[in-house]
């Protein structure tokens, strides 16, 4: 049953104001549900009870109690698989095949993954002489970073927020959640979850609202908040880090993509066909690391357009509890303008558009979601706008090329450096390109593939930081050294 009310999730209990705003399935964009908004009040008591929870039992807790009580989570969520499933999909739109397969274990593993990293961690150590001639030794020693706030976006939305409330809390840190006002629900049940296991109070807070004079302004100004952590477009992230100067306070940001994929002549093109339909079109191409643009060797092109013009009209439209559908609506109505006025210049621009371009037509009540077509483009020259500026859409532009060094050169050419896909069986090739694109991650004949102990993160405008296996303790934790003289 999805609840009509979603309440903020403040010290261990469910919190209402007097504030509210509409949630809406993005599949038919009717309200099913009314999102309390936390105001300045509201998000000064979670980072207080986040702060309490410190010094509290939490903060005492010894690290063997504390992975246990991760790993019960795990279990927890599991056991309520079907509940965090109805919840996602019923914010997001998102076929129950992929968010069954995706959102939902992969949410629960991130308890899992850094429960287990922090039981082996090693920290320094280092044996001196000292001017006296005597002895002094020096370690390092990891602590909680302190009360860290979590922003949270809309497209993976308990994926992409226990991505970093499952490092926080294995660290010993506490959190205070502001996910997307789009998508407020998961973020909300894993509040009855945390109280189930036995999670103290303050350690998991979860305030709804929006970014300006709303929950994600007051909570990222707010100088009891130790460190800033954010997943999100490029000028969100912009704002969030000049609220973080205020108190020199680090943060983690994983901003916009505009990601390239490569595909030679010498490729698998069955594989990289399929990969590179998964890379555009998954989660109706709402994902960071999705594929926008799309380059392949001149050899090839007509072929590769042709193939994957032919996959993206293969692709079922539905709703979430249609079996077969592969393709949901975007989430919400303001996005589907926002895409559709991309669509809109694409064309203004001079685009052939291969296939799609508009909105599908959907039956009923259905025709008021937020539904748009999968979309190819060619025929556009790299200064083109929907080349250039990301979309967060189910679309690409396909481009020919005909030297390794030509693609390079405008693949790079691009204020974005998250992610990018490499097609080819040409194992120096594979090495030499991917060491050479600008950034954080270059998968090779695969896409989406984490290895969760590797580091991510985005490169330029795409993000500062990594996260990730130890590379996630460098954010979520303060290295001291203590020196004691012999």
């Amino acid at each position: 049953m999805i609840a009509d009310k979603i309440l903020n999730f403040i010290d261990g209990e469910y919190v209402a104001t007097d504030k509210w705003y509409e949630n809406r399935n993005p599949i038919n964009n009717k309200v099913i549900g009314m999102v309390a908004e936390a105001g300045e009040k509201e998000v000064d008591a979670a980072v207080k009870a986040a702060k309490a929870a410190l010094k509290g039992p939490w903060g005492s807790m010894s690290l063997q109690k504390r992975i246990e009580l991760l790993e019960a989570l795990v279990v927890e969520i599991n056991n309520r698989f079907d509940d965090f499933l109805e919840a996602e999909c019923a914010d997001t739109g998102k076929p129950k095949s992929m968010a069954s397969h995706v959102d939902i274990p992969r949410g629960a593993a991130n308890f899992k993954v850094f429960a287990d990293m922090v039981k082996n961690v090693p920290t320094e150590f280092f044996e001196m002489t000292t001017p006296d001639g005597g002895k002094a030794i020096n370690y390092g020693y990891r602590r909680p970073v302190g009360v860290v706030g979590v922003i949270c976006p809309w497209n993976l939305p308990l994926l992409l927020m226990t991505w970093k409330v499952g490092p926080a809390l294995a660290c010993g840190n506490t959190v205070v959640v502001k996910p997307s006002e789009d998508t407020p629900r998961t973020a909300a049940l894993l509040g009855e979850v945390m109280n189930k296991v036995g999670i103290p109070k303050g350690v998991y807070n979860v305030v709804n609202g929006f970014g300006a004079n709303s929950a994600g302004a007051f909570l990222t100004a707010h100088p009891d908040v130790d460190a800033l952590t954010f997943t999100g477009e490029t000028r969100t992230g912009e704002v969030i880090m000049k609220a973080a100067a205020n108190g020199s306070r680090p943060v983690s940001l994983e901003m916009g993509g505009k990601n390239a994929a490569i595909v030679f002549a010498d490729c698998d093109f069955d594989k990289a066909i399929e990969g590179t339909l998964r890379s555009v079109f998954l989660n109706c191409g709402q994902v960071c690391l999705g594929t926008e643009r799309v380059y392949v060797e001149r050899p090839i092109f007509d072929k590769f357009v042709a193939a994957l013009k032919a996959g993206a009209e293969g692709m079922k439209i539905g709703v979430p509890d249609d079996p077969a559908a592969n393709f949901g609506p975007l989430v919400s109505k303001k996005h589907q303008e926002k895409v559709l006025s991309y669509y809109k210049v694409a064309v203004e621009e001079g685009a052939t558009v291969v296939t799609g371009g508009g909105v599908p037509q959907m039956p009923g009540e259905l025709a008021d979601g937020c539904w748009v077509q999968p979309t190819i483009w060619t025929g556009l020259p790299e200064t083109a706008r929907v080349i250039k500026e990301e979309i967060f859409g189910p679309c690409c532009h396909i481009a020919p090329f005909d030297t390794e060094e030509e693609v390079l050169e405008k693949a790079n050419d691009n204020k974005y450096g998250l992610a990018c896909a490499i097609w080819t069986q040409d194992v120096s090739r594979a090495h030499r390109v991917a060491q050479k694109m600008e950034v954080g991650i270059s998968w090779v004949n695969s896409w989406f593939l984490r290895d969760l102990r590797t580091p991510f993160g985005g490169s330029k405008q795409s993000g500062i930081g990594r996260e990730g296996g130890v590379h996630s303790l460098e954010f979520y934790t303060d290295l001291k050294n203590v020196c004691i003289k012999l």
